[in-house]
């Protein structure tokens, strides 16, 4: 699942979070960060577990980097903010 947050005026945050726990979490990110140039973090949220957050909007860009790479399918993506 994907979320997209406002901070302030210009900035914004899109979190990932509900993958299973076999994957690792660190090289998701690592790839998602050198495919989309930004920066993001893996946070650790005491109702979600381990989440995913990135610079920027990024919601279309993580949607079609999980479905190609295989992490996901695309009917089980729920995107927030449309």
């Amino acid at each position: 699942m994907q979320k997209w947050e406002n901070i302030g005026l210009r900035k914004s945050l899109t979190t990932v979070q509900g993958l299973k726990k076999d994957f690792s979490y660190n090289k998701i990110l690592k790839d998602l960060k050198k495919e989309f140039c930004c920066n993001g973090t893996v946070v650790q949220d005491p109702e979600l577990g381990q989440v995913i957050q990135l610079q920027g909007d990024q919601r279309k860009n993580v949607l079609t980097f999980l479905v190609q790479a295989g992490i996901v399918k695309k009917e089980n993506i729920k995107i927030h903010g449309f």
